[in-house]
């Protein structure tokens, strides 16, 4: 059989009532020949039996420990064979096509290093999550269009800033060169992490509008453990990638976004969601000094001018 173009990796924790919608909607792709990996990070809900029993095609990778989202992409990654490399969440149920856009849109647009796909959700299937992520002068990431009916306003297929780990896709010579995810951002944000190194080393992210996935909206995440994630990760990403001129002319946005979360957070102090985001907040701070010393590597791959990230930023 010839070799995959385009290689899926689903990692899984303790999802297996996802697994049958997920993987059947795989099964049944417009694509030739693509190739599923589900990394699995020691679940103890039978995934790994249904996955072996059910699912044969599909290679799976067990992990002695969990590594979270993160650690379990990286290995698919590492393990797939595809030209092209998507990542997929677990709770999601991908349109047949969505496979072959996404190929398409590689294919069609060399300059593009990320392929954005338009995500709706699982049980409201007329209204969005994300079209694309997009990042603000003052340091926050968004979804494109978030809870909106689609009406067809996304529709559009065109350059945007980031796309969503639950169904981005990488081409594997961007990745060859940027590397993959920060395997230390362990979840949430990682996507977000890897669009702004692939925006300055010259790599541009496609939003593909016919590549269309359905999820359960934080269905396998959320809470204390996305607000501590939340609180750190988005430190380290604007101390990583912000370029030194943008950071001076957005330090009073930025440090105002900050203050305003954390005072929002201490506020709520008796809430868990709250402790955990002001945890987060701290360990982010009291870690520049790792932060500082991988800024100093994706700096020097820049490629881009300062002003054409500063465009592509949004204005709060």
């Amino acid at each position: 059989m010839p070799e995959a173009r385009l290689s899926i990796v689903i990692p899984n924790w303790n999802g297996k009532r996802f697994l049958k919608t997920c993987l059947d909607s795989l099964r049944n792709q417009t694509a030739p020949h693509i190739e599923v990996i589900i990394v699995d990070n020691n679940s103890s809900d039978g995934s790994q039996v249904l996955i072996k029993s059910h699912y044969p095609e599909v290679r799976l990778i067990e992990l002695a420990t969990n590594r979270g989202f993160t650690g379990a992409c990286n290995t698919g990654i590492d393990a797939a064979c595809g030209e092209f490399v998507a990542l997929l969440n677990n709770d999601t149920e991908a349109d047949e096509r969505w496979a072959e856009e996404l190929i398409a849109a590689f294919d069609a647009r060399p300059e593009a290093g990320i392929v954005a796909s338009k995500m709706l959700l699982f049980d409201q299937r007329d209204r969005l999550h994300t079209a694309g992520d997009f990042f603000t002068t003052d340091g926050r990431a968004g979804n494109r269009g978030a809870w909106q009916t689609d009406s067809g306003q996304y529709d559009k297929a065109q350059f945007v800033f980031s796309a969503c780990g639950g169904s981005a896709a990488y081409r594997r010579a961007m990745l060859d060169e940027i590397g993959a995810l920060d395997d230390d951002f362990f979840f949430l944000l990682e996507d977000v992490d890897i669009a702004w190194r692939a925006q300055l080393a010259g790599y541009k992210v496609w939003y593909a509008p016919s590549a269309v996935v359905h999820h359960h909206l934080s269905a396998t995440g959320g809470g204390v453990t996305a607000s501590y994630y939340d609180g750190r990760n988005g430190i380290w990403i604007i101390v990583k990638n912000m370029p030194s001129s943008l950071l001076w002319k957005y330090r009073r946005p930025i440090v105002r976004r900050q203050l305003s979360l954390a005072w929002q957070a201490l506020k709520a102090w008796r809430g868990k969601e709250a402790r955990a985001r002001l945890r987060g907040m701290a360990v982010g701070l009291f870690t520049l000094g790792a932060s500082l010393s991988k800024r100093r590597r994706i700096q020097a791959r820049k490629r881009v001018a300062d002003d054409y990230i500063d465009d592509m930023l949004i204005r709060p």
